[in-house]
């Protein structure tokens, strides 16, 4: 949308016509504002992603509480877990955990 910068109306687009480029009119006033037909890009930039850091890093389940889970890659009967309120607050929290299988120590969630 294009608003006129002399009486604030909204402004009327018209097509292309023959030569004339397309344009956005007033209708209340003489103001004319021409399109050009090819937008050319002067700078390019290269967006940054951002580093993230882990919710939960390895040293957070060093001091967990254990319990009898059943890993689902290695099937070990043991692991570390953690509980944390990751939706609102009516909602049951979700709970992680770390398999203490030395080999495996996959992890996983119950929502």
């Amino acid at each position: 949308m294009e608003f006129c910068p002399t009486c604030g109306m909204l402004a009327q687009y018209e097509l292309p016509n023959m030569s004339q480029p397309g344009r956005f009119f007033c209708p209340q006033c003489p103001y004319v504002c021409n399109i050009e037909p090819k937008v050319k890009i002067k700078k390019k930039y290269e967006l940054v992603t951002k580093q993230i850091d882990p919710v939960i890093e390895n040293d957070d389940f060093k001091n967990a509480a254990t319990t009898e889970a059943k890993c689902p890659q290695c099937g070990y009967g043991k692991a570390a877990f953690q509980q944390f309120q990751t939706r609102s607050a009516d909602e049951p929290m979700t709970t992680f955990y770390w398999c203490m299988n030395e080999v495996c120590r996959a992890r996983w969630r119950e929502d």
